[in-house]
C-alpha cells in the first residue's frame, strides 16, 4: 500500500505538468516573453504570405496539382488561426490589463491596443477566406503599430 502512494503522486503530477507544458498558462506565473510572441505572429503572418503565394501561383498552372494547392490552404488556414489564438489568448486575455477609469491617457491606450488587436483577429480571419494579400499587409501594418503601442512607456 505503501508504494501505490508515491506512485500516485507521481501520476497525478505527470498529468498536473503536462496542462502546462502543452500552453503558456492562465495561473499568475509571471513568465512571460511578450518580443517571442511578437515574433511568433510575424512569422506565421509571413507563413500565411507565402501559403498564398503557392496557392496562387499553383492555381494558376496549366496542370494543377490539387493535393499541392489544399496542403498550402490547409497551412494558410492554421497559421492564421495561430495569430488569432496568440493575440486573443495570450494578448487579450492574459497581458492586456483594463486601465483606471481616471486616466483618460491610461484609457485611450487600453482602447488602441484592444482596436489593433481586434483589427488583427479579423484580418487572420478575412486572410483565411482569400488570397488577397492586402490582408497579409495590413496584420504586418497593425502588429508593428500594436508593438509600437503595447512597449510604449
Amino acid at each position: 500500500m505503501k508504494k501505490m502512494i508515491p506512485v500516485s503522486m507521481i501520476a497525478v503530477l505527470a498529468l498536473v505538468g503536462a496542462q502546462f507544458a502543452f500552453s503558456h498558462c492562465e495561473i499568475p506565473c509571471g513568465i512571460y516573453d511578450d518580443e517571442a510572441r511578437f515574433d511568433m505572429v510575424s512569422e506565421h503572418i509571413g507563413t500565411v504570405e507565402k501559403s498564398m503565394n503557392q496557392i496562387t501561383e499553383l492555381s494558376a498552372a496549366g496542370d494543377k496539382n490539387y493535393n499541392q494547392i489544399v496542403r498550402w490552404v490547409t497551412n494558410k488556414e492554421n497559421h492564421a488561426t495561430e495569430i488569432q489564438d496568440i493575440m486573443a489568448q495570450y494578448f487579450l486575455t492574459q497581458r492586456i490589463k483594463p486601465a483606471d477609469g481616471s486616466d483618460a491617457d491610461a484609457q485611450m491606450t487600453y482602447f488602441k491596443k484592444l482596436e489593433l488587436c481586434h483589427k488583427i483577429i479579423v484580418h487572420a480571419m478575412k486572410a483565411k477566406q482569400t488570397v488577397d494579400l492586402e490582408h497579409v499587409k495590413e496584420m504586418n501594418s497593425l502588429l508593428e503599430n500594436f508593438r509600437e503601442v503595447y512597449f510604449a512607456k
